[in-house]
């Protein structure tokens, strides 16, 4: 309880803000122990900022889907955003701990846990940046990659910084996740690109049946 009253706020955005512009600085300084709390709330604070603005480019139709069902699907990620950031940063927390044992770094499960929070930031980031995805689907997915991408230089800042790790190992580790998230990208397009063909389709024979049946 006193760790969860105690967590600074101005610290927090003080912290946020040296994650995202000065990584390099930031990593090797940040604190490493502590207690799993502000960690926690860490993550729950960018998945909550993260939910409300998905919510609001629902409600805008900004996100991808307009009118009544882009605010249902806002007010659901305004809950799963929360709920995965909590299930993301323990999950995260375990694959970077991996990581960093290969990359020789700090195997200690809070350690690891604390730098997942802090590359959590991007969080918010790609929320924001969501109404791209109702401008363009093709363009919305480029600028999601890229702010992916920018996550994983945080990363390599945070196992080489915080954690210790070998730089030449942890610099192999993110070109191979940069490689999949790419694959994964590509992917997403064309599975995007599919689904619209599909839609086209099915939209064209209902106007085509529409047609017929006014005659």
């Amino acid at each position: 309880m006193s760790e969860t009253s105690s967590f600074d706020f101005n610290a927090f955005i003080q912290e946020s803000k040296e994650t995202l512009l000065n990584p390099k600085s930031y990593f090797p300084t940040m604190k490493l122990s502590g207690g799993m709390a502000e960690p926690l709330i860490k993550a729950v604070i960018y998945g909550a900022v993260a939910g409300i603005l998905a919510f609001l480019w629902g409600v805008l139709g900004l996100g991808g889907v307009a009118g009544i069902f882009g605010a249902g699907i806002g007010a659901m990620a305004l809950v799963w955003t929360i709920v995965g950031a909590l299930i993301g940063l323990f999950i995260g927390a375990v694959i970077l701990l991996i990581i960093s044992s290969i990359c020789k770094g700090n195997a200690d499960f809070e350690a690891n846990m604390r730098v997942t929070a802090a590359v959590m930031v991007v969080m918010p980031i790609n929320a924001l940046l969501g109404f791209t995805m109702g401008i363009n689907s093709v363009f919305g997915m480029i600028i999601s990659l890229g702010v992916n991408l920018y996550a994983l230089y945080l990363l390599y800042h945070g196992l080489t910084g915080a954690l210790k790790a070998n730089p030449g190992t942890a610099k192999i580790v993110m070109y191979v996740l940069a490689a999949l998230l790419l694959i994964a990208t590509l992917a997403g397009l064309s599975t995007r690109n599919k689904m619209n063909r599909i839609m086209n389709d099915i939209n064209m024979d209902q106007s085509m049946n529409i047609k017929e049946d006014s005659r």
